[in-house]
């Protein structure tokens, strides 16, 4: 590891999900000299499979993709770090990084620039058998990426602080069989809110909802404070999400709702040479999205950094 202390990257990237990856194959193909560092917390993990992912016909499960990444960035001499960025700052005009490697030893790892893909965490409901509900389709994560794929089947939805009610109506355009449920001890919907899931023909459960078990055959049932079990195919628990982004704050840049850091068009900070990406910035929480925003990302990196000249060849 000595030589993560003894050389200045042009980028050090933090996270190895699809944004971060994606990013590294582009300023690698720039032949620039870059340190991916993984926690290895991706989302993309959680995809059985992914069937809005351009380019991917009859879809791509999230884990062959985050292997495809890397083996992408390996063919440009690429490589991830396992491992996690535990404090970031300025010095002497570099960034430095403290990491913390598999076996727990600390290293001091210095940029020239910084791109953050650290992604989200979700927030959480007690939901039975998780990451097996999560797998087989029955607990899903994102209505934009798989509402077509729940087609008019029975979905439960619950209600969140800052949108109670759009998710809900929003699978409407999938399934006539919507239920809506509350997980506070009173009522989130206002009157208007409520008029529109009647309008939209929701059923609301106001009782609210304790946790969730998994049948046999790894069916959601949801479980109210009334005593009642319902059974649904599919349930979103839809309760939000807090940004990555402590790092980021640390260093004085600017964040939004949900901790989110704010960019610019060319997904810079108000440091400079600090960058974000993905679903830690503000914006659209998609595989596609993140990819874009990396292309930018390290296109502008690249034209900001000192030009490395190749030298010319011997006869």
């Amino acid at each position: 590891m000595s030589e993560l202390t003894e050389h200045v990257f042009d980028c050090l990237v933090v996270g190895g999900g699809p944004g971060g990856l994606t990013a590294a194959i582009y300023l690698r193909r720039f032949t620039r000299n870059i340190v991916v560092v993984d926690k290895g917390n991706s989302r993309l993990c959680l995809i059985p499979v992914s069937h809005n992912y351009p380019g991917f016909p009859e879809g791509v499960p999230g884990g062959q993709l985050l292997r495809n990444l890397t083996d992408q960035l390996r063919n440009y001499g690429g490589e991830v770090r396992h491992g996690e960025i535990t404090d970031l700052r300025l010095e002497d005009g570099h960034f430095i990084g403290d990491y913390q490697d598999e076996d727990g030893e600390t290293h001091s790892i210095r940029a020239l620039t910084v791109l953050l893909a650290t992604g989200v965490a979700d927030a959480g409901l007690p939901i039975e058998n998780w990451r097996e509900a999560v797998a087989s389709g029955a607990v899903r994560l994102c209505p934009v990426c798989d509402g077509f794929d729940v087609m008019d089947r029975r979905i439960a939805v619950v209600t969140n602080d800052t949108n109670p009610v759009g998710h809900a109506l929003f699978m409407r355009s999938f399934s006539a069989d919507v239920t809506l449920f509350d997980r506070g001890p009173e009522s989130m919907l206002d009157d208007e809110e409520r008029r529109q899931v009647e309008a939209a023909g929701v059923r609301y459960i106001e009782s609210p909802l304790l946790g969730v078990s998994m049948s046999p055959d790894m069916k959601p049932i949801l479980n109210t404070a009334d005593g009642e079990s319902r059974e649904f195919d599919v349930f979103y628990p839809m309760l939000g999400e807090s940004a990555r982004s402590t790092l980021a704050a640390k260093l004085g840049v600017e964040t939004a709702e949900c901790d989110k850091i704010v960019v610019d068009d060319h997904q810079r900070t108000a440091v400079p040479g600090l960058y974000a990406i993905g679903d830690v910035v503000r914006g659209l929480n998609q595989i596609a999205v993140a990819a874009g925003q990396a292309a930018i990302a390290a296109t502008t990196i690249h034209n900001a950094l000192p030009w490395a000249l190749r030298p010319k060849k011997t006869a």
